[in-house]
């Protein structure tokens, strides 16, 4: 095999976030397990196959165990780290979780077999990941800290260069730029990297949705500015609102100084098996299959396109779709630039239907109403002064974490969950999603 100097490392999403972004996170684990040997023999540099939205579809829709996922995956897979997103203080789950649910969700993942964490924060606030990075290290495991990419007058190349200091200061492994909407530039990805690197010693992983047709051009970009990772998506689970294909971007880095050393011939069986299974979710596959340029104009990612669609259907209003995409970066901006990614986008998007269809910020959701009072963190930018005063009155602005205003919580999802929960792994379950968990429990194994 040839090896280069400097071979760029391959993170594979196949198990996790291709087919959250292609098919609703519906992959089930019999499926992964008979290709789980022939991934192992790859040799990327780690297969991110948990966390995001899988542990709530497994005990949503799936009836799966997530915490025996990781085990049996594991067990066929001994050679490759494995990988997890992980929302830092929101975990897995919506909202922020006290630091005794924190501390033990993670323990009980790295007991599981998780080598990874890339943990972010939907606004960047450092604070939300402070418990989870700590814990992590605790434990002995690689933490990526991520930061969420987007655009803004806010966002410019001083403030990533400055968050990655900030990272690099909590004592990260190696950082991630976290492209989720495809935003990154070719023109920009050189400069961003050339300067985190100049500043911050550690590994810069690269992450980016081929949504708006920037992926692949900007992957080639970063690459020659010396990024040392980037994540890659297997060909059958590739595009679209997903993510560059592992054999492009293996096969053209071949006999260059980033040779990745992978195998061709080993990864089209890869391909070729999850081609056969991406036809078992044809009822679950996403409509969108190619280039979503709305995204450049209007920021807004496909998938928040079609949940506004949903909310303006059940209002008969589809026809004021065009209203809504204009009032959204107004909206965003009134909070204060916030990057798109969940919960602030479906926040941002679910007021700026409110105000198009009742008038500018007459009706304020309780959603808009916490990430103003700085419930969810530290927003990147000023608030507009009337929503302020809308929302706060005479209040206070929260400045603290917003997690050092919850109370613990493991005791009392104890003493809930007692004689249901018999694991601290189910435990975690009704501590994270307490409305299904009872049903899953009861419907565990059974084929949904």
């Amino acid at each position: 095999m040839h090896m280069s100097a400097n071979p760029l490392k391959i993170t594979e999403l196949a198990l996790r976030d291709a087919h959250q972004s292609l098919m609703a996170t519906r992959m089930r684990l019999e499926h992964m397990t008979p290709i789980a040997e022939a991934l192992d023999n790859i040799g990327y540099w780690s297969v991110e196959m948990w966390g995001g939205a899988t542990f709530d579809t497994c005990v949503r829709f799936l009836n799966e165990d997530p915490w025996e996922r990781v085990r049996t995956l594991k067990k066929l897979m001994p050679k490759t780290r494995f990988q997890m997103l992980l929302r830092g203080q929101n975990l897995v789950g919506y909202r922020h979780y006290a630091d005794d649910v924190v501390e033990k969700f993670i323990d009980l993942s790295c007991a599981a077999g998780i080598d990874v964490f890339r943990v972010f924060d939907a606004l960047n606030d450092l604070r939300n990941i402070k418990t989870s990075v700590e814990r992590i290290r605790k434990n002995g495991k690689h933490v990526q800290g991520a930061m969420c990419y987007t655009t803004s007058p806010m966002h410019d190349l001083a403030f990533f260069v400055d968050l990655a200091q900030r990272l690099r200061e909590m004592n990260v492994d190696s950082i991630c730029i976290k492209d989720m909407a495809g935003l990154l530039s070719p023109a920009l990805v050189g400069d961003l990297i050339a300067a985190i690197k100049e500043k911050v010693e550690v590994p810069i992983h690269l992450h980016s949705h081929t949504t708006s047709g920037y992926a692949l051009m900007t992957l080639t970009k970063a690459i020659d500015a010396g990024v040392d990772a980037v994540d890659t998506a297997i060909s059958s689970l590739s595009m679209g609102s997903s993510h560059s294909p592992t054999e492009t971007i293996v096969s053209a880095l071949k006999g260059t100084e980033r040779d990745t050393g992978l195998d061709m011939n080993k990864l089209v069986v890869i391909a070729s098996h999850f081609a056969k299974v991406r036809k078992e979710y044809a009822s679950v596959d996403t409509a969108f299959q190619g280039v979503d340029v709305n995204i450049l104009v209007s920021q807004v990612p496909g998938g928040m396109i079609s949940n506004l669609e949903a909310q303006l259907k059940t209002q008969n209003a589809l026809h004021r779709m065009a209203e809504v995409l204009e009032e959204l970066p107004k909206c965003r901006q009134d909070m204060g630039f916030p990057p798109l990614v969940t919960p602030t986008s479906q926040i941002v998007g679910a007021q700026a239907v409110l105000n198009v269809l009742m008038g500018r910020y007459k009706i304020i959701s309780r959603e808009t109403r916490d990430l103003v009072e700085g419930r969810y963190g530290r927003l990147p930018g000023p608030v507009a002064p009337e929503l302020i005063t809308r929302v706060l009155g005479d209040r206070e602005l929260i400045t603290v974490r917003p997690a050092d205003l919850l109370e613990p919580e493991l005791d009392k999802v104890r003493l809930d969950a007692q004689g249901k929960a018999s694991t601290e792994e189910d435990l975690m379950v009704f501590a994270l999603f307490p409305q299904v968990a009872g049903d899953y429990m009861k419907n565990r194994g059974t084929r949904a």
